[in-house]
């Protein structure tokens, strides 16, 4: 199965792709960027013009999509809610559900320690991807990573499936 985990944001949007299996294989990862100088809207047209070609690329049969956090700053929580509704809108309209995840579901679900450090997040996801190194920037990283969080959802939801 196909997963493409998504780290929201306004200037720059994350995105992993992995499969999962008996283990996690990783398919590709990058970013989606928006300029500084744009207004808003067409910031947000950008978001979902590039995550529209990723899935149209790529072929998911999930979304994985890190929830927001609330920020101190409220313009910039603003902001990335109206792109995370973007993300939400492109997913939709593909005919994909999309589960949410919290940065604490993330770290428990690749290092097993809701309190990880973000280094220890991306080293991690390296590792069960089998990748030489951690995928760069962090937002293509922290995606995968969302992407993994998911496929272990998913195989917990089985095995309790397959126990009652």
């Amino acid at each position: 199965m196909r997963i493409l985990g998504i780290d929201p944001g306004t200037a720059i949007i994350g995105y992993g792709i992995i499969e999962s299996g008996h283990d996690y294989k990783h398919v590709a990862h990058g970013c989606i960027f928006t300029e500084k100088d744009l207004s808003q809207a067409e910031r947000l047209v950008k978001v979902y013009d590039g995550l529209v070609k990723v899935i149209k690329e790529y072929r998911p049969d999930h979304v994985a999509v890190e929830d927001l956090f609330f920020s101190k700053n409220v313009k910039t929580a603003i902001s990335v809610g109206q792109a995370r509704g973007v993300i939400l809108l492109a997913a939709a309209k593909a005919g994909l559900e999309v589960k949410s995840y919290t940065p604490t579901q993330v770290k428990q679900g690749v290092t097993a320690y809701g309190r990880s450090d973000k280094k220890d997040v991306q080293n991690m996801t390296a590792r069960l991807l089998n990748l030489g190194e951690v995928p760069k920037p962090d937002d293509a990283a922290d995606a995968l990573a969302i992407a993994i969080t998911h496929a272990n959802f998913l195989s917990n939801n089985i095995l309790l499936q397959l126990e009652r």
